[in-house]
């Protein structure tokens, strides 16, 4: 019976630490006052939890505001300089990796290319530990100050096995692969440091949610555009995972039987037609040659020959220029697109879809007027009324910042404990609300 109440004692404390935290975090600087009212903890309970968090350096005063009629009240605020966290990208063409302080700010970043497209598993983890460590040496911060790293990657995130997280990825050739424990044998950090790994849809969608057009939402979907495209689905608050957490690979649904061929190696997938790397293929080919043929294929080079980024803002000035085929091409975007979209009102009914990824952003002040016709002309007349469509608001860094989220979650969950040793096992990231808590 003690060691019940000891472990119920316990947890009250680590949730009442971890609801402070919160409320500091998100709209801090607040006074103690202010906290017992947006937390529902008693006076006491407050005192109690800030002298804990003060002692342990984790809260720190931001100065004073005037009272009605009183003294004046201080101003408490979680301590950037208290820890630090690490926010990886594996991306399309690079790793980036970026150190940040506990409030979120950019401390140092590093990239390392990915030459010709290359995803071998062992240099993306000599990428990673390559750029942890290039980034604590230029910030002058050591390991044992890190409460984890977070690691956005491409495909479908299992974390049934013991040995941690393994990823899934048809399109870059990943197969089961056990990255988290690649990562913990090769990567030198302290045994504390834990890994949290998700798809980059997933931690873009954490960063909008909570830093950008996302804010405020509780059902959402935040559609990531680069040469790939994918999903994160948001349902009160909080991502959809589905069974084998591979729910949002919205790319590779259907949007055409027998139609263009897809990276994943299926037929008419809506990356195969709205996908950076897919839409400058269909440019490059003559009109009307090849339309159930490769997407992404060979087709694409005259037109790509830096990469997707620049092939993309030259067949944007084209468009500009009145160019026939460029015209067509955005035109036939648009209309996918809009389909797409339409598809996850009818399947979701979001409040908000957000358009967001590179590309996306790169496409989207142009084709969203057009896009949004066609999702409101293909889909239910009741929630496309209901929902909004617009750009997101973070730019390409935003798969890193949300990665960093990740360990800051679970930081927030655990009352600002770290943790633990790493052990052979999975490494699940916290399932904190996206969402900013209310008032």
């Amino acid at each position: 019976m003690s060691d019940r109440n000891q472990r119920t004692v316990r947890d009250l404390r680590r949730t009442s630490r971890s609801a402070v935290l919160r409320r500091l975090f998100f709209e801090g600087p607040v006074s103690r006052e202010e906290l017992r009212s947006g937390t529902g903890l008693s006076s006491g309970s407050i005192s109690n939890v800030v002298s804990e968090l003060v002692a342990e350096g984790l809260v720190e005063d931001a100065g004073s505001v005037e009272s009605d009629g009183g003294r004046p009240r201080t101003l408490l605020r979680v301590a950037p300089a208290s820890g630090y966290l690490i926010g990886v990208d594996v991306g399309e063409t690079r790793v980036r990796v970026e150190l940040f302080d506990m409030a979120l700010n950019e401390i140092a970043r590093t990239e390392r290319p990915l030459v010709a497209r290359g995803y071998d598993v062992d240099r993306i983890v000599d990428h990673i530990g390559q750029g942890v460590g290039a980034v604590l040496r230029d910030a002058d911060v050591f390991a044992r100050q890190l409460f984890g790293v977070g690691v956005g990657v491409p495909g479908i995130v299992d974390r049934g096995s013991p040995d941690g997280a393994v990823v899934h990825c048809q399109t870059i050739g990943w197969d089961a692969v056990p990255l988290e424990a690649l990562l913990r044998r090769r990567v030198e950090l302290p045994a504390d440091v834990a890994f949290f790994i998700d798809n980059g849809a997933n931690t873009l969608g954490r960063a909008e949610m909570w830093f950008g057009a996302g804010r405020g939402a509780k059902d959402a979907v935040i559609a990531l555009i680069g040469s790939g495209v994918g999903a994160c689905v948001i349902t009160d608050g909080a991502p959809y995972g589905g069974a084998n957490s591979s729910a949002g690979e919205w790319g590779h649904t259907t949007l055409q039987i027998g139609g263009r061929r897809c990276r994943c190696g299926a037929r008419g997938c809506l990356e195969a037609y709205v996908g950076a790397e897919a839409l400058l293929d269909r440019w490059a080919r003559p009109r009307g040659a090849g339309g159930a043929g490769g997407g992404g294929g060979a087709g694409g080079a005259e037109v790509r020959e830096q990469d997707d980024e620049s092939g993309l803002t030259a067949l944007l000035a084209a468009a500009d220029a009145q160019d026939p085929s460029a015209v067509e091409v955005l035109d036939e975007t648009a209309l996918y697109l809009g389909v797409g979209i339409a598809n996850l009102v009818n399947l979701f009914n979001p409040e908000r879809i957000l358009l967001c990824g590179w590309a996306g952003l790169l496409l989207g002040p142009r084709l969203l007027p057009e896009v949004r016709r066609v999702a409101v002309t293909h889909a239910l007349r009741h929630p496309a009324e209901r929902t909004t469509i617009k750009l997101g608001r973070l730019g390409p860094d935003a798969v890193t910042l949300g990665a960093a989220t990740l360990p800051l979650a679970d930081f927030f969950t655990r009352g600002g404990s770290r943790a633990g040793a790493r052990r052979p096992r999975a490494v699940t990231p916290a399932t904190a609300p996206m969402t900013l808590p209310a008032g």
